[in-house]
């Protein structure tokens, strides 16, 4: 019966032994997720940082809107510079001089919450991803806010200037020229979008080779076929004149081209890293 009773006592120190050290041997890989969350916690935590989204662009629109119609007259002023003597800009709309600006300040800000809104999709995601995905995420993220806005600095400085003097050069004689203030905005904001997109193409080049869709010596082969593309492209999303769509059309060939070399150098790491965790 001692005998007995001391293994059973042996016995059960040891499974207790074993039990405490089982956590510390199966605990999870530090790069791998640490906890999982449910449906209901990933929406309450989505809907949490859609309000704050909300919220950040309502504080811009705050500060912006005292200063909207200044903001238009510099918004309009590649175009005025270009009109003869005497010709202005007008309102074909009653409400135009109201909500022309109003539209104007609310999209710019949109564009000036452009880095809180994906610092909250960063926070968002993050905790799903790997350490060396967490890597490759945030320079991308910043690079895209970086790319964004570079293409719209480039349509307001070098195409809408091309492009006014092309249209108020090319019109009939005894025509006056006196554009809408809320078409021209129309017309404005749809390029913005369009040079601002275009201008990712270097983060989508580099998110398909990441994602193995394609890799950088594909891309490279597809290169004629690409710079059809990038006319065609150019074509639909800038109005019906050669100069506008060559200054869309030459800078998304070059950023595709830009986007294969970093899509290379991501592809080397990520390769580099593969071999690291194996």
């Amino acid at each position: 019966m001692t005998s007995r009773s001391a293994g059973e006592s042996v016995t059960a120190a040891d499974k207790e032994k074993l039990e405490n050290a089982r956590p510390a041997n199966d605990s999870p890989n530090p790069e791998e997720p640490q906890e999982e969350m449910s449906l209901i916690d990933h929406l309450l935590e989505l809907r949490n940082r859609l309000l704050k989204v909300v919220l950040a662009v309502l504080i811009c629109f705050a500060a912006i809107y005292p200063f909207a119609n200044d903001l238009y007259l510099w918004l309009s002023q590649p175009l005025r510079d270009l009109l003869p003597e005497g010709q202005m800009m007008i309102a074909t709309d009653v409400t135009s001089p109201f909500f022309a600006p109003l539209k104007l300040a609310l999209t710019l800000s949109v564009f000036a919450a452009i880095p809180y809104i994906l610092f909250q999709i960063w926070s968002f995601i993050a905790p799903g991803l790997y350490k060396h995905e967490k890597k490759l995420a945030f320079p991308l993220l910043f690079s895209s806010v970086v790319l964004f806005y570079l293409g719209a600095v480039f349509a307001y400085f070098v195409v809408f200037p091309l492009v006014f003097g092309f249209f108020t050069t090319i019109g009939p004689e005894g025509i006056s020229e006196m554009p809408d203030i809320n078409s021209y905005l129309t017309f404005v904001l749809k390029m913005f979008f369009a040079f601002g997109v275009a201008f990712e193409i270097p983060i989508a080049v580099i998110l398909m080779i990441l994602a193995g869709i394609t890799t950088p010596a594909d891309l490279a082969a597809k290169r004629p076929y690409v710079v059809v593309g990038c006319f065609i492209i150019g074509m639909l999303l800038t109005p019906p004149d050669i100069i506008s769509q060559t200054l869309l059309a030459v800078p998304m060939w070059i950023l595709f081209e830009l986007g294969i070399l970093f899509g290379r150098m991501a592809y080397r790491q990520t390769a580099d890293d593969t071999e690291a965790d194996a």
